[in-house]
C-alpha cells in the first residue's frame, strides 16, 4: 500500500517547512474579516503559523500576515489572535 504525502506548509514566524496538521491556519474570509481557522476548514485565503507565541511575534514585527493577506490589521485583532492562539 502506498504510503500518502504529507502536506507541508510554511510558517510566516519561522519560515521552516513543517507538516500542515502541525500548524495554525489564519484565514482571511471574502468579507475581509481574518481570525484563526483551529479546523483548517475555513473558506479564504489561508496562511499558516506554528502553535508557538514566538513565531506569532515574529510574523506580527515583520509584518508578514499584513503582506500575505493584502490589508492592514488592527493591533486589537493581533492581541485577540494571540490570546486565542495561547489558549489553544
Amino acid at each position: 500500500m502506498k504510503t500518502r504525502k504529507t502536506p507541508l506548509r510554511m510558517c510566516l514566524g519561522c519560515s521552516e517547512m513543517k507538516p500542515k496538521k502541525e500548524l495554525v491556519r489564519v484565514v482571511k474570509s471574502k468579507e475581509g474579516e481574518i481570525s484563526l481557522d483551529l479546523t483548517g476548514k475555513k473558506p479564504g485565503r489561508g496562511a499558516y503559523i506554528c502553535k508557538s507565541a514566538e513565531c506569532f511575534s515574529k510574523a506580527r514585527k515583520s509584518r508578514r500576515f499584513e503582506k500575505t493577506f493584502s490589508c492592514k490589521i488592527d493591533e486589537e485583532l493581533y492581541d485577540a489572535m494571540e490570546r486565542e492562539l495561547e489558549n489553544e
